[in-house]
């Protein structure tokens, strides 16, 4: 065992027999997400010291990596080997957000609809408990993740159940072929025709429809084998944008930095997770829409927050509030929707046996857990 991981297994250790809290805490590139971490001003434990990739087989599609590596780093390594973290993960804080964090948030970018999230790539995890203990859950191949899904568990967790110490994710080759089409779109076309193009056997990557300063624009991203991807690109029309120029704009759409996200005005930025067949929603402003419909980023003042819940709770859904406007936020309730009855026990039962103490990263999640 390394220096690092001991002073953290001590850290914990002497924690727990304290009974005080410990702030998990990687590249702090999402601080800004979830709620604050309970108990005054709890000591910080850095994951941050804990980096390497252990393990790398590129033929088998799989990584093994510490949690405090950064994630730009492993994304070069994969990158010269041709393949990538299909789900595209943001990265928030310029370099400095780590695989740990990106475990922890279980954000996704653009590609999410179509190939997944962070936890559908999570193939194992080794965790600290809130006991000090190390435990070891799933492994490097898929037929070794059987019954309750623990690795997975990890997958927006936000440390509440424990510091991930090294994860084992699997990853993809990088597609051949890649295009972006630009559509002039109401936000009811846009959404009617990502709907009718989900049924067909269509390349379809991510999405984003926008409208800035009145005017509407679906963007279309396809990627898979060069003839997918040129045969669609003649059947579903649009115009086609060049790659090297559109590129950063999804990028930026990642990692919420296109100038509709940057342009708040002191209003709180909400991310509402719907069906991707949901209607328009009943929203303060039209929203910025990816993931084929169901992501919808809404732009509101503090006094709609009500507004939102109700509005994504009618669709299915639900909506949290993703980065809040700091000098207005003093609000009662939490930033993610209430869960229901049975989550809820289910939620602090797991808290419990991983962390009986509370030392990881106490309401983190919601105020009270």
């Amino acid at each position: 065992m390394d220096s690092a991981l001991r002073h953290i297994i001590d850290q914990v250790h002497a924690a727990a027999a304290a009974g005080t809290g410990l702030r998990i805490r990687g590249g702090g590139s999402k601080d800004f997400y979830g709620e604050p971490v309970a108990g005054g001003t709890p000591e910080l434990l850095e994951s941050g010291t804990l980096t390497g990739i252990t393990s790398y087989e590129p033929t088998e599609l799989v990584v093994t990596v510490r949690a405090g590596t950064p994630l730009a780093e492993l994304e070069a390594v994969l990158a010269d080997r041709g393949q990538c973290l299909p789900f595209e993960p943001p990265h928030f804080g310029g370099g400095a957000a780590t695989v740990g964090g990106m475990v922890a948030a279980g954000l996704s970018g653009p590609a999410r609809a179509s190939v997944g999230a962070v936890r559908d790539y999570v193939l194992g995890v080794t965790l600290l408990n809130g006991r000090g203990e190390l435990l070891t859950f799933g492994g490097q191949v898929m037929k070794n993740v059987a019954g309750y899904d623990v690795s997975r568990l990890m997958a927006g967790a936000m440390g509440t159940l424990g510091l991930i110490v090294e994860v084992s994710l699997k990853v993809m080759p990088i597609a051949p072929a890649e295009a972006t089409l630009r559509f002039a779109f109401t936000q009811s076309q846009a959404l009617e025709r990502l709907n009718a193009w989900g049924g067909q056997p269509l390349p379809l990557n991510a999405s984003c429809w926008v409208d800035d300063a009145g005017v509407s624009t679906l963007y279309l991203r396809l990627r898979g084998a060069v003839a997918a991807v040129e045969a669609a690109c003649k059947t579903l029309g649009g115009e086609r944008q060049d790659n090297a120029t559109v590129a950063p704009d999804w990028t930026l759409c990642r990692d919420q930095k296109l100038p509709w996200f940057l342009d708040r005005g002191g209003r709180d930025l909400w991310r509402l997770s719907v069906p991707q067949t949901a209607p328009p929603l009943d929203l303060p402003e039209p929203p910025l829409i990816e993931w084929h419909g169901a992501q919808r980023w809404v732009l509101a003042e503090p006094d709609q927050a009500q507004r939102l819940r109700h509005a994504a709770l009618a669709a299915g859904g639900s909506a949290t509030l993703f980065i809040a406007e700091s000098s207005r936020h003093q609000r009662a309730e939490g930033r993610f929707d209430a869960l229901k009855p049975p989550l809820d026990r289910i939620h602090r039962q797991l808290k419990r046996e991983f962390d009986p103490a509370g030392v990881f990263n106490r309401g983190r999640l919601y105020p009270d857990f």
